[in-house]
């Protein structure tokens, strides 16, 4: 630890008063420089306990590493969800560009524009007259 011990010191002249004690007075003589006495600790040494300090120990890392497992697994979940959205947000372009070629596939086979190409391109003629054979 990083603690000092404080020391309580307690002043005494040689001719027995305490500090502050002596009146002072212009006519006397300067009085001889105090002697330090150290007062009895009234605490007794600190035993230390090593056994509750490792279980203490034990707890903070313990209590460490379920801190860190907690956060780990937030942050995955956190990433997941990203993943999930991006691909969420994929499926619904897929989906669109699949209507819309739905829907191009549909203009492709009308038949106005069949009939059109048929003309137009190939040169072909819905007949005027048409004559049905029936065989039997």
């Amino acid at each position: 630890m990083l603690a000092e011990r404080k020391e309580d010191y307690n002043y005494e002249y040689d001719d027995g008063y305490h500090y502050g004690e002596i009146p002072y007075e212009s006519s006397q003589a300067p009085v001889a420089a105090p002697r330090v006495k150290k007062r009895k600790q009234l605490r007794s040494p600190t035993v230390l306990d090593t056994n509750l300090r490792s279980r203490a120990r034990v707890l903070f890392l313990l209590v460490a590493a379920l801190a860190m497992i907690v956060v780990v697994r937030s942050g995955i979940s956190a990433s997941r969800g990203y993943a999930l959205v991006a691909v969420q947000q994929q499926a619904q372009q897929l989906e669109q560009e699949n209507e819309r070629l739905r829907i191009e596939i549909a203009k492709l086979k009308s038949p106005q524009r069949i009939k059109a190409i048929a003309t137009e391109e190939l040169g072909m003629e819905v007949p005027k007259k048409m004559y049905f054979t029936h065989e039997r």
